[in-house]
């Protein structure tokens, strides 16, 4: 895995009831073109996040993400809409397990892009908390896909998500 420390922020939150908007700022040495394919295509997703069994590119599109390091695969797909799509600047799915999850990308310069995340979701203090730890981990995957080495999700462990969760807590 790549040094993604100077490319990923700590992932902030703010929560408003048992509602948790949380967010992340990467700074990526990548340009738009490149981090799209990445995040809004069934191509990219799965190098490191999820396949996407069904994802019709447009507002109002169907959406199934199915993550690729859970043990059941009939729990790990969820499904949703397409509620945002601004293509090479916004991609955004509202899914029934992470609820909102919205890309926003900018040119950073030349070949260099800023990627925004943002998760709205309901849920407890746990699955808060779950969810941080989850998305940093997904985004050093982002990182390392991006430099052309996607997720093998056969060497997945839970390791890394473990030390990031005691480090949100």
């Amino acid at each position: 895995m790549s040094d993604a420390r100077d490319t990923i922020e700590w992932g902030t939150s703010r929560t408003e009831g048992d509602t948790h908007t949380l967010h992340w700022v990467l700074r990526l040495r990548h340009p738009v073109a490149e981090v799209w394919a990445a995040v809004a295509t069934p191509e990219g997703l799965p190098g490191w996040l999820a396949a996407a069994d069904v994802l019709e590119p447009r507002l109002g599109g169907a959406v199934t993400l199915r993550w690729l390091n859970h043990e059941d695969p009939a729990a790990a797909a969820h499904s949703g809409r397409v509620t945002a799509w601004d293509p090479d600047v916004v991609a955004e799915y509202t899914i029934d397990l992470h609820g909102r999850c919205r890309f926003h990308l900018e040119p950073a310069g030349t070949g260099r892009s800023t990627l925004r995340f943002t998760n709205e979701l309901v849920g407890d203090d746990s699955f808060r908390r779950d969810c941080l730890a989850g998305w940093h981990n997904h985004f050093e995957f982002l990182v390392d896909a991006l430099d052309g080495r996607p997720k093998d999700w056969s060497t997945w462990s839970q390791d890394r998500w473990s030390e990031l969760r005691r480090q949100y807590d």
